[in-house]
């Protein structure tokens, strides 16, 4: 009988519990978990603060990389190491936050042989969704020699992996953060620049001078907007988070004078093949990048308190939990 953290409806919210093999999704893949991971989308969950959970009750953890221990799915067998991610997990299926869990085959990925169970936790969602904005910024024609990009909430998961990965790519990368003590660590991160998150928390004008040939965005609201009204001629922002909001109070002048794009990144149901590419990119990163990341390592008993020191903005880097902790 596996262990677990559950959320329900009533309180108390959190609940560590042995979950019944009945109680398990009835799935056809069965996963002992090594590593899952906290990330935002998971704090907003296990704290009720966002509108995540569909149905209670519930496993979250949107990712996960283990064993696979059972299987009657010909693709999988006893033994295989996978991670999985994505596809509702932790929002409308139960996800990584568990010793063992049930899963559809269809959201599962080999693991690749250069990573360990640990390293692909400490990318997970996060590292996942840098590389697709990386990925997504490339395939639209954004180049090291058009100029810098600028990287919102550049101390969270995605924010550091994306630091990490577009200096690798050969970008001169500006870090934007509201943690004046991680200046440091961000340049060892690769960020030739940082930026106060004040100078981009105001109102934007409608075009403001050009500064940025891309970028990735997890805050939104006015970030998001001055960002945009910042951007060069045929720049792209991808935009992947709302910690600052989900209006964005903007113009359509950036992108009618400009030719700026705003391209939207769904790390949740991305196709099978675009899947394995960023994975197989991912397993490619030099091992210094995984040495420089700042780590926290939990289990599954402190993660309601550290989901809420992630709300409040308090972490940067990655949290992993050691569901056997």
């Amino acid at each position: 009988m596996p262990r677990a953290l559950r959320l329900h409806s009533d309180e108390p919210r959190c609940r560590i519990e042995m979950l019944s093999d009945d109680e398990l999704p009835d799935l056809d893949v069965q996963v002992d978990v090594a590593w899952s991971d906290l990330n935002y989308k998971d704090a907003l969950a296990v704290t009720g603060k966002g509108p995540i959970v569909r149905r209670y009750p519930l496993v979250p953890g949107v990712d996960l990389t283990g064993t696979v221990c059972a299987s009657v799915d010909a693709r999988y067998d006893e033994g295989d190491l996978v991670l999985a991610g994505g596809w509702g997990m932790g929002e409308k299926h139960w996800g990584g936050f568990a010793e063992s869990m049930r899963l559809d085959p269809d959201w599962l990925l080999p693991l690749p042989p250069a990573l360990s169970c640990r390293d692909a936790a400490l990318l997970g969602a996060a590292g996942f969704t840098a590389m697709l904005c990386a990925l997504r910024l490339e395939g639209a024609g954004v180049q090291p020699e058009a100029g810098p990009i600028v990287v919102t909430g550049a101390t969270g998961g995605v924010g550091s992996w994306g630091v990490q990965i577009l200096a690798q790519r050969g970008f001169q990368v500006h870090a934007v953060t509201g943690k004046p003590d991680s200046h440091d660590w961000l340049r060892a991160l690769g960020a030739s620049e940082i930026h106060p998150r004040a100078d981009f928390d105001s109102d934007a004008r409608p075009l403001e001078p050009s500064r940025w040939a891309g970028g990735i965005d997890n805050v939104g609201g006015r970030v998001l907007a001055r960002l945009l009204a910042q951007t060069a001629a045929d720049g792209c922002i991808t935009a992947v988070g709302l910690a600052g909001g989900a209006d964005l109070p903007t113009t359509v002048m950036p992108f009618i004078l400009r030719g700026v794009s705003l391209l939207g990144i769904n790390s949740v149901d991305v196709p099978y093949g675009r899947r394995v590419d960023a994975w197989k990119q991912l397993a490619a990163l030099p091992r210094a990048l995984f040495d420089r990341m700042e780590v926290e390592e939990i289990g599954l008993a402190q993660i309601e308190q550290r989901a809420e020191t992630m709300l409040r903005g308090q972490i940067r880097g990655r949290v992993l939990i050691d569901p056997r902790r």
